[in-house]
Formats: C-alpha cells, structure tokens, sequence
C-alpha cells in the first residue's frame, strides 16, 4: 500500500482555502472600516467628542448677538398740568429697536476651566477611537482565524475521511484474498462512520464561522486565504514582558484615555469652584431706535457704548459648594478608575505575554510532532507489509497525525492572535501590526 496520508494532507493544506474568491486578510479590514456597525458608531463617538475642544474655546472668545423689534402702539395719553386732566388723546405709531452687542470675557476662572476641560474631553475622544480601532482589528482578526480554522478542520477531516475510505478498500482486498481480517474491516469502518461525522460538523462550523466574519466585513464572505507554508515567529515576541510594560504604559490608549479622563474631572473642579469668583466682561454695543418710547415719539437715536461688566457672586443658596464637592468626588471616581484601567491593561498584556512565549514552544514541539507522525505512518505501512504491526495500529498512527496537523493549525493561528493582542495592550496595534499578520497567509 503506498503512503497516501503524508501526500493527501500535503496536498489538502497546500490547496487555497477558497481559490480565487478567498478575501484576503486585508481586504477584510478595509472593508470592515466602512461597515462595521460598531466601528460606524464608534467613529461617530469621536466625531462628537472632539467637537469639545471647540465648545471649550467657545467660552474664552468674543460673543455677537443682534436683536430687532417692530412693534405697533396704540396708546392712550392724559396730560396733567396743575393737577388738572385733560382730555386723553390718542396715539398710534410704530416702534423699531436695532442692537448689536459684543461681549468679550477678560477675566473668568470658569471660561478658562472650560477651555482645558474641552482640550481634554477632545484627547480622551481620540484615545477612545484609538482603542476602538484596535478592537476591531482584534475582531476581524479573531473572526478571520476561527473561520480559518474552521476550514483546516474541514479539510483535515476530509482528509481523514478520505484516508479511512482508501483504507476500507485495502481491507475489502485484502480480505478477499484471505489475507484480511474480518476484524480489520470493522475497525476501519467505524473510525470511517466517526470520519464522516465530524465532516458534517466540520461543515457547519466553516458556515457558522464565515457568517460572523461577514456581519464584520459587511459583505458575504464565502472562503478566506490560507496560512503560508512558511511559517515563521516575529523578531518582537521575544521582548521581556518589563520591556513591553513600559510601552504599554506609555502608549496603551485605554491608560491614555483614562490619563484625559482624569484631566477633565480636574477641571470639572476648577469650573466649580469658579462659582465664587468675579467675572469680567468687555460689553460693546451699538443700538439704533425709533420711537422707542412715549418720550422717543418721532424721534431716531442711535447709541454706541463700550465698559466693563463685573459680576460678583455672593450666595447661590449652597449650589457652587456643592457642586464642588461632587466634582471633587468625580476626580477621586476618576483616579480610581484610572487605576484599576491601568492593572487590567498589565493584567492582560501578561497573560498574552506568556501566551505568546508558551505558543513559540508549542509551536516548535508541534512541528516535531507532525514530523513525526507523518514519519510513522509511513513506518506503520511499511511495518504491515511486513507482518510486524496490524491494520489497528495504522488507525492509530493516522488518528495522532491528524490531531497533530488540527493542534499545529490551532497553535499557529492562537500565536498570530496572541501577538495582536499584546500588541494591543502595548498600545502597538494598528494598520501595519495586522498586516505583518496577514503576510503569513497567502
């Protein structure tokens, strides 16, 4: 019986997971950018946020308002002279007022905490979408690969199947020329019967998996690209975890966030303590009226006037102290959170850390592992040829190889993902990190 096992799975994994239809890792990711809902909301998120930066400017620049009136008066006038009414008379005429104003804060506390406040709200926006960003990439990627994986189990199942088929067929020949067991034949065609079965599951899985990466992309996705043969660990895994600390905490986008987040409840204070400070406005303004009054009828004026405005604040029945107090609780609110965002971040940039480095073990060990197996069932044909092992022990030698290829695939698409996201809690994943990935598909 020639070796088919070692040359049906070379030639099942070397095949393109879905020819030319396949969508390649990057094509996904651009077209998740333009239809992923949660990344459309997201960037609607930051569009809104940033406008803070100019609402926050707002309070420290000029204010213009204009305002006009046209009115009609019926009035009825009486005159007294020496005590005596006259007759009244009756006035009809049209009032018209024109003001425009310009008021330009020169000193307010409140204005300026406004001002730091939006700067920070529109950087914590930022951070934000950054963050999103990332999580979509670590979406899309991990959809990609269990859809990925779905397929070589699909494809390591046929192969499975396949081989148990070719190995039904040696029995039935072999049986019939009464150099077979009856035995033999059961054993095959019930590893066969369980074969079969897990091609059906198989099955299901790739449409299940393909389904949720394309509610990603946004569009159908019928077969994605597969792994390169070349497969090969990145130079940056073998950084110490303190030398990844470091970058994560420096540029992890949550911890910025929470840095911005922080900054704004400081100012939040700062605003309301302003509640008892002085403010102090330059107020121009340029009026024109007719018969703006009684006194007016029938006359046109026009008013021009510029001064200062000082408001001074003296009892607001309790509100800025209390209004300070719960900022004041906001800030601690927000330290704590801070913290407790920045211990979840190094939580998790360890856990992927030691995921990686144990996977660029596992990886190597598997690699030996299919060597191996493939090695032994060759020596497992040959070893039946000549008497010294049975039609069993092939089963089991194909049964170890093809858990040994689904590990090796498993393991494979684990380490790329794992290496997002610690890139991820570094605050390193972006356009360029996945498509590192993606050159190991092809």
């Amino acid at each position: 019986m020639k070796p088919v096992v070692p040359v049906m799975l070379a030639l099942a994994l070397a095949c393109h997971a879905g020819g030319a239809r396949a969508i390649s890792l990057m094509q996904a990711y651009q077209s998740a950018l333009q239809n992923d809902p949660a990344y459309r909301a997201a960037g609607q998120e930051y569009a809104s946020g940033i406008e803070n930066e100019v609402l926050g400017r707002s309070a420290l620049l000029p204010n213009v308002s204009a305002s006009y009136s046209s009115s009609r008066v019926d009035a009825d006038v009486v005159y007294i002279t020496g005590g005596v009414e006259s007759p009244s008379r009756a006035l009809e005429y049209r009032s018209k007022s024109a003001v425009v104003q310009v008021r330009q804060p020169v000193f307010s506390l409140e204005a300026i905490a406004r001002y730091h406040q939006g700067l920070s709200q529109s950087s914590y926006a930022a951070a934000v979408f950054a963050s999103r960003k990332q999580e979509l990439i670590l979406r899309l990627a991990g959809a990609y690969t269990e859809a990925l994986f779905a397929n070589t189990q699909l494809r390591l199942a046929e192969v499975q199947r396949d081989v148990f088929i070719e190995q039904r067929a040696v029995n039935n020949r072999l049986f019939e020329k009464g150099e077979g067991t009856k035995t033999d034949m059961l054993e095959t065609e019930a590893r066969l019967d369980l074969a079969e079965a897990q091609v059906l599951e198989a099955r299901d899985n790739v449409q299940t998996t393909l389904a949720a990466l394309s509610v990603i992309v946004g569009q159908e996705v019928t077969a994605v690209d597969d792994v390169a043969a070349d497969f090969r660990l990145a130079p940056d895994a073998a950084l110490r975890f303190d030398e990844w600390r470091d970058i994560a905490l420096r540029q992890n986008p949550d911890i910025i966030a929470m840095q911005y987040a922080v900054a704004s409840s400081r100012e939040e204070i700062s605003k309301a303590r302003a509640g008892h400070t002085p403010r102090v406005d330059l107020v121009a303004s340029y009026a024109k009226n007719n018969s703006d009054t009684l006194n007016t009828l029938n006359q046109d004026s026009t008013q021009k006037s510029i001064g200062f405005q000082i408001n001074v604040p003296l009892y607001a029945g309790g509100a800025v102290s209390a209004a300070t107090r719960q900022a004041v609780a906001g800030s601690e609110k927000a330290r704590a959170d801070q913290q407790a965002t920045t211990d979840k971040v190094l939580v998790e940039l360890r856990k992927q850390h030691a995921v990686v480095v144990s996977s660029m073990a596992r990886l190597r060990a598997l690699d030996k592992a299919v060597a191996s197996g493939t090695l032994l069932v060759t020596a497992t044909e040959q070893s039946i040829k000549g008497g010294v092992r049975i039609n069993l022990d092939l089963l089991n030698a194909r049964q170890q190889l093809y858990t040994s290829r689904r590990d090796q695939a498993q393991a494979r698409y684990g380490y790329l993902l794992a290496m997002l996201k610690l890139r991820a809690a570094a605050g390193t994943l972006d356009v360029d990190a996945l498509r590192d990935v993606a050159a190991y598909f092809r």
